[in-house]
């Protein structure tokens, strides 16, 4: 896929606001799906791609950003991934939480620019990668932070397992997710609750519970 100039396209098609449920960070975000949907089609000359996860701060993201941010002493100087970034939400908030290091990791092409612009605008340095991370054994670091992970299947059901690799290695694996059709929470530590502000153009509800977990 070939973008022009991926920088120019979120600028033009998004703007810069606070998170609802975490508003220590600010991030370039659109207001509707349906229009930049349409638009990330038309850059990228191709129909039936997924929507711009990227450009929204999903429940299960914001739900996952809080609990890190209230929780420093659990990434004060420890090296984090955040798997399928999108905004790069999650990698911000771990940062501004005192993590020595982290690594965003997303397969959607615009998302490298976004986590850049993100990251500049909240004063924080986060590495990236579009590797399918999930095609290869886990890294080793400290924490993997996922959320809104489990939105389809079998995506679910591959995500799960990579995770459950990453456990068994020695990471600390947290999980948000507003309890959608695939989640399954089997094996997990409940940590936490939330009521997430949202859009019904995104999720069912206007606010919408999201939970954070972690893999036992």
């Amino acid at each position: 896929m070939t973008i022009n100039d991926p920088e120019a396209f979120i600028l033009a098609n998004t703007r810069l606001q606070a998170v609802p449920h975490a508003p220590e960070i600010s991030l370039w975000l659109a207001d509707e799906i349906t229009p930049i949907w349409k638009l990330t089609e038309e850059e990228l000359g191709e129909l039936g791609l997924p929507p711009p996860f990227w450009a929204f701060a999903w429940a299960g993201g914001q739900g996952l950003a809080r609990w890190v941010l209230d929780n420093p002493g659990a990434f004060a100087g420890k090296t984090v991934v955040d798997f399928a970034t999108g905004s790069g939400l999650v990698g911000v908030a771990a940062m501004k939480a005192g993590a020595a290091r982290v690594l965003c990791a997303d397969i959607d092409p615009f998302c490298e620019t976004a986590v850049r612009l993100n990251a500049k605008v909240n004063g924080v340095a986060l590495d990236f990668t579009d590797a399918d991370l999930v095609d290869a054994p886990p890294p080793e670091v400290d924490v993997i932070c996922a959320g809104d992970v489990q939105y389809e299947q079998p995506m679910a059901g591959r995500v799960m397992a990579w995770l459950q690799q990453a456990r068994r290695q020695g990471s600390r694996v947290l999980i948000g997710d507003p309890h959608r059709t695939y989640f399954r929470s089997d094996g997990l530590i409940h940590l936490a609750d939330y009521q997430v502000p949202t859009t019904r153009e995104l999720e069912d509800f206007a606010i919408k519970r999201s939970s954070v977990f972690e893999l036992a």
